[in-house]
């Protein structure tokens, strides 16, 4: 077996390992009662929708793209910004500084490990 096809039977028999955004968000929204994928006016998809809040959904490093498409779905919404960060055992850095600016903008965070 050469080291390439090695490789790529490692990858797939690992595939199931690495969950999707999409499955997360699905978990947390069927949860929570909300709604997945609702289409905006402008084609703009928010992950979830609850009630109360428009949820925008991203893994930890990309925390600071959470923040601007929270804020613009709560515009577009009506209702209150949200963030589910989901993170990994050393992404610690990445939700203090979701924390900072989500206090001062006042955007929900919730977090979801990975």
């Amino acid at each position: 077996m050469t080291i390439f096809r090695f490789a790529l039977l490692l990858l797939l028999l690992s595939a199931p390992a690495f969950a999707l955004e999409k499955d997360y968000q699905k978990e947390w929204c069927d949860n929570v009662g909300g709604k997945m994928e609702v289409v905006l006016k402008d084609g703009a998809r928010v992950d979830c929708v609850t009630k109360n809040y428009a949820v925008e959904f991203d893994f930890c490093p990309h925390w600071a793209e959470s923040i601007g498409q929270s804020l613009y779905y709560s515009i577009r919404t009506g209702k209150k910004p949200g963030v589910v960060l989901i993170c990994g055992p050393n992404d610690n850095v990445f939700v203090m500084r979701m924390k900072a600016v989500a206090k001062k903008h006042g955007i929900r965070l919730w977090r979801m490990e990975e």
